[in-house]
């Protein structure tokens, strides 16, 4: 969905491609492409876009794998203590 609305940004197009030849192939999209996908998309204003042209579910359904995705792919950074103390 996100590369079918990513037309009028080159930038954003390239990684929505970039993503989707991976997942025609098999592959696994890393998190750093995938997240690269939402920053762009969100800078681009196509996210505000996908959300004033489809459901609150619609909108959420597109959404969720990838931010899940994200998720389970990122490293978690070390414990730095209650007040960022090593």
């Amino acid at each position: 969905m996100l590369l079918a609305e990513s037309g009028a940004h080159p930038d954003l197009v390239r990684i929505a491609q970039s993503a989707y030849d991976d997942l025609s192939h098999g592959t696994d999209v890393s998190y750093e492409v995938l997240n690269d996908l939402l920053g762009e998309a969100s800078g681009k204003g196509v996210l505000g876009a996908l959300r004033q042209k489809y459901s609150p579910a619609a909108y959420e359904a597109i959404l969720e794998p990838i931010c899940r995705e994200i998720g389970r792919q990122a490293p978690v950074p070390p414990y730095r203590g209650p007040l960022g103390e090593p």
